[in-house]
């Protein structure tokens, strides 16, 4: 087990690339399986979740590989012969839920155990099984899993209840090879959504409306393999304007997509910072003690992102005056608070609500990551913090951020990866088993050593 040192309160200072998006990558390698041929996605982030879902394909007998010095991940569907996903792995990561709708397609039936993943809210799958039932499948629950068969899947309108971006991921894959249209209602309109069904359509797929809240799948006999660049990831680019920020520091944003970050940028702005969008980046200029506190609320997009509340929590703790924050998406996301309180932060949680006076005189601590995002939000405020910080918990950052530590310190940071040592061992959370590539096929990333 590993934890983050950081020495704080040192303003960050010029340019960071972001990697390919995680959450465009992962529903794209489960829709791999509905192609006869091979598919080929470039920008692929060599993240610990990518290295879950890989495995999970290959435990249902594709062949996955890293090829192209590690950007390229190419997926071979010809060896595909069990209908079921592996417990262990999908109970480790809820987006290994998404193979369900490619197996159902390719096989008329599939048996996965309930998702797992990050402990920051209950993420029912409600709407994932109501979809498959519109299309005509049969569902059955018991033992902690789930079996879904269908002789024949039909078109069919689905309204979906909420803008789930994983069930409306679900329903764009299930029904691609479904019999006739189907229409999907109050769909989520997240940039990965309108990735993925870019990428669908590269296979063959016919599919319109993405990005509204309506789309439209016209059913197809077969979709071949294809090759297909992901997103930059739109939440490493928020963090890294929330980092350059909280630390009075200019940073350019490098492989971002402006249009994405609308309402990251418009709240940096109305904290004053000062924000200039190009082409394919954005500079964050800022000064420290001068940001001023404003109200956020998380929504679907094009609202602001649940994955970016914790940052913005740690960012507003500095900031002069009093913030309310209000998380509308998860139930379960304010795990972080006591962590950034132990640094200093003057946080009052009411209901689904913080209020947040600042500013806060950081000061460094040992603290504990308990999932991702939260992760990332306590080594922002180490890095605004007088003093050394330890963030403990590391597994849970290298879930989403392709060497970290890294990025931060060319900008200037003073951080490190250190292991912990015998007697912190003794007191640590037990960690989560960490992944390997795929044997010889790939080589194992630094960020998940």
């Amino acid at each position: 087990m590993e934890k983050f040192v950081i020495y704080g309160a040192r303003p960050l200072a010029g340019r960071v690339r972001v990697d390919g998006s995680k959450n465009a990558v992962l529903p794209m390698l489960a829709a791999a399986l509905l192609a006869d041929t091979p598919t080929t996605l470039l920008e692929v982030p060599q993240l610990q979740d990518v290295v879950t879902m890989s495995r999970v394909l290959t435990a249902l007998g594709a062949d996955v590989r890293l090829e192209g010095g590690g950007r390229r991940l190419v997926v071979r569907p010809h060896g595909l012969n069990s209908f079921e996903a592996p417990a262990a792995l999908v109970r480790k990561m809820r987006a290994s839920f998404l193979v369900t709708g490619p197996l159902l397609a390719r096989f008329g039936r599939v048996r996965i155990a309930l998702p797992g993943g990050c402990a920051i809210g209950v993420r029912p799958i409600d709407l994932h099984l109501k979809a498959f039932k519109a299309l005509g499948a049969e569902i059955r629950l018991g033992e902690g899993c789930i079996e879904v068969q269908a002789r024949r899947l039909r078109g069919a309108r689905i309204y979906l209840d909420y803008p789930s971006v994983g069930a409306t991921e679900q329903v764009l894959m299930t029904a691609c090879l479904a019999e006739g249209t189907t229409v999907v209602e109050d769909a989520a309109e997240e940039p990965e959504v309108v990735d993925l069904a870019a990428c669908l359509r590269s296979m063959g797929a016919r599919i319109q409306g993405a990005g509204t809240k309506v789309i439209r799948i016209e059913g197809v006999r077969s979709l071949q393999g294809a090759r297909h660049a992901t997103i930059p990831d739109r939440i490493e680019a928020g963090t890294y304007m929330v980092a350059a920020a909280m630390t009075g520091g200019e940073v350019f944003v490098d492989n971002v997509v402006p249009e994405h970050i609308k309402a990251i940028s418009a709240k940096l702005k109305e904290m004053g910072a000062e924000i200039t969008e190009y082409s394919t980046g954005v500079q964050v200029r800022a000064r420290r003690g001068e940001l001023r506190a404003t109200d956020l609320k998380t929504q679907p997009y094009p609202g602001f992102p649940t994955d970016l509340q914790p940052q913005f929590m740690a960012l507003l703790s500095v900031a002069r005056g009093t913030s309310l924050l209000t998380e509308t998406v998860f139930e379960n996301r304010f795990l972080h608070v006591a962590e950034l309180r132990r640094m200093g932060a003057r946080i009052h949680l009411e209901g689904r609500s913080a209020v947040i006076q600042g500013p806060a005189d950081l000061s460094g601590a040992e603290v504990h990551a308990t999932d991702l995002r939260a992760g990332a939000a306590l080594v922002l405020a180490g890095l605004a913090a007088r003093g050394r910080t330890e963030v403990w918990g590391v597994e849970h950052v290298d879930r989403g951020y392709v060497d970290l530590e890294g990025k931060l310190s060319r900008l200037g940071a003073l951080i490190s990866r250190e292991p912990l040592r015998a007697e912190e061992l003794a007191r640590a959370r037990p960690p989560e088993p960490v992944p390997e590539w795929l044997g010889r096929h790939v080589t194992l990333p630094a960020a998940v050593k």
